[in-house]
């Protein structure tokens, strides 16, 4: 597949074909995201013209086959692009999570025209959304619904109700929602963002992750047609119990984040025109302990992409074990679902440890909010609380001393 890639006057970038994990124009899209990161997390600057590259790029059609419009990537392809993303820019990494997820769970699925029609709009470059949580639910991140409900309106339905924590979805053109049905059964619609009644919301106040657009979203007598309502029964919804995916891309978020504080950390070393007085060299570069905390956070950072790449693996794995029937399939997603848990626990540690570290190698100027290099643990502690690690820890423990399957709802 040929990609032609022109930077012209705006400093936008304009993508003929969409990008491949190994093709140059990708490093290109994802330099120049590196370019403005720190400054637009600083300002709370929007990137709502990365996006729009981004969307251009089709970079989100990944996972798709070249059959069906997109670069036909693996699992671990994708990972590996995630990590460079988060990289270049966290926020923007995160901003297409559940893009990524969504669009897996699609694949996953029966090839229904309103699947394929779905599919064919991420492979033209639409970004999905994902509105799922209620603050009235007792228990987070169970995808239980109390409040966003579908009521009948002649041979469709009408929606209302408000949903919170809708990461991406104030850049996406489709969002997923969550939703009871006029019974009382769960279902997922996915609607264009643009529709009358769907209020985006910018209101998300964290510390960390600050430009993800993670905020509230509200239906007010919105209008959902019959066909783009996947009711848990339908044969195209994916049975699969384990959701891997959001959980691993966070993951990868932060492995990449080590790999932008390592980078950080040799531009600081490289730019100081004076070492502390009691330094064994006279150059930065050349102090033995200022180098022995670089080799630290490279180590760091090779462990975390690799435990990352390894628990990606096992995606690819179920593919080959979906082929061989329900019990197969059901295993291998169970071992997954351990290895990402387990990636989670490691490599929040690493990403927390060396983004302190960074301040090891800078000393007090490297405080400075100018130089805003205190986003990266922000980001990191930000990323890592999704699903605190205690939680990952007892499921695996419990797993290993007594053979409890980890849990089957929520992001495991």
């Amino acid at each position: 597949m040929t990609q032609i890639v022109e930077k012209v006057a705006d400093n936008t970038i304009k993508f003929s074909a969409p990008v491949t994990p190994n093709s140059s124009e990708l490093q290109k899209l994802f330099d120049f995201i590196a370019l403005g990161a720190s400054d637009r997390d600083r300002d709370r600057i929007l990137p709502y013209d990365v996006i729009d590259l981004i969307r251009q790029s089709r970079l989100g059609a990944l996972r798709i086959p070249v059959a069906e419009g997109g670069a036909g990537s693996t699992a671990r392809e994708l990972f590996d692009v995630v990590i460079r993303l988060g990289d270049a820019d966290p926020n923007v990494a995160h901003i297409m999570r559940n893009h990524f997820s969504i669009s897996e769970r699609l694949l996953r699925a029966e090839r229904s025209e309103r699947n394929r029609r779905w599919l064919k709009a991420v492979a033209d470059g639409a970004i999905i959304g994902l509105a799922l949580t209620e603050l009235e639910v007792k228990r987070a991140g169970s995808g239980a619904v109390a409040n966003t409900k579908l009521t009948p309106d002649g041979d469709g339905y009408r929606l209302n109700g408000t949903k919170y924590y809708s990461t991406g979805s104030l850049y996406a053109d489709l969002i997923s929602v969550r939703v009871l049905t006029p019974d009382d059964t769960t279902a997922t619609v996915i609607l264009p963002t643009k529709r009358e009644g769907i209020d985006l919301v910018d209101d998300w106040d964290g510390f960390g992750q600050k430009l993800t657009g993670t905020g509230t979203t509200i239906f007010t007598n919105v209008r959902v047609e019959a066909d783009e309502v996947i009711l848990e029964t339908d044969t195209d919804q994916d049975k699969l119990p384990y959701n891997i995916v959001p959980q691993l891309v966070l993951t990868a978020i932060n492995a990449g984040i080590i790999r932008s504080v390592l980078r950080d950390a040799t531009t600081l070393i490289h730019k100081r025109p004076r070492t502390f007085y009691h330094a064994v060299a006279e150059q930065a570069a050349d102090d033995p302990l200022l180098q022995q905390t670089v080799g630290q956070l490279a180590a760091n950072a090779f462990a975390a992409e690799a435990v990352v790449l390894a628990a990606a693996d096992g995606l690819d794995h179920l593919v080959v074990a979906k082929a061989q029937g329900e019990e197969a399939e059901l295993a291998v997603a169970l071992a997954t679902s351990l290895s990402a848990a387990k990636a989670k626990l490691i490599v929040d540690d690493l990403a927390l440890k060396s983004a302190t570290l960074l301040f090891e190698v800078g000393g007090a100027s490297t405080t400075k909010k100018s130089s805003n290099l205190d986003r990266h643990w922000r980001n990191a502690r930000t990323l890592a609380s999704h699903n605190p690690g205690h939680f990952k820890a007892r499921a695996i423990g419990d797993y290993e001393i007594n053979g409890t399957p980890l849990p089957i709802r929520g992001f495991f």
